[in-house]
């Protein structure tokens, strides 16, 4: 079933309630939250997205996240999203928040970071492959290993946010 968003403006003001994949083939703007995760190392998980998934099956990503549901918080959905996909329950920091033209479609991108155990428990029909990298490590795997887009933009936002 395609789940509900709300539409956004350019200043992410709820212009209504539509579906997901309408949003997407119409371009319309609408809420994505995610989060980096690390260890207590310092390193930060990556994923391979699964083969079956419709949206860049096969890819890493450096971020856990899906969309914001109707009437969700950017903070409660990127919570929310770690659970159903790591079987993680963690707290979550917010970074920032931007819009995003990189990807599928168009969105207004929350992200935030956390601090979560080594063993996760991934949802294998989102998971394929998981590791814990350092941040060289993650350098070389971005130039030699397919990406999503959002990844490549989430990596250049942190690096900005955290002044590196």
């Amino acid at each position: 079933m395609d789940e509900l968003v709300e539409r956004v403006d350019e200043q992410d003001r709820v212009l209504g309630v539509v579906k997901r994949g309408e949003a997407i083939r119409q371009g319309w703007l609408h809420r994505i939250a995610s989060t980096v995760c690390r260890d207590r190392r310092g390193r930060i998980l990556i994923h391979r997205r699964s083969e079956h998934l419709s949206r860049f099956p096969g890819h890493y990503e450096v971020d856990v996240g899906g969309a914001v549901n109707v009437g969700e918080s950017y903070q409660d959905a990127a919570a929310r999203e770690l659970a159903e996909e790591l079987g993680v329950q963690a707290s979550v920091r917010f970074l920032l928040k931007f819009l995003n033209r990189d990807g599928l479609s168009p969105h207004w991108l929350g992200m935030h970071e956390a601090v979560i155990p080594v063993e996760v428990e991934p949802d294998p029909g989102e998971v394929a492959w998981y590791g814990w990298l350092t941040g060289e490590e993650l350098r070389h795997a971005m130039a030699h290993w397919p990406f999503t887009p959002d990844s490549r933009v989430v990596v250049d936002r942190c690096r900005t946010a955290r002044g590196r």
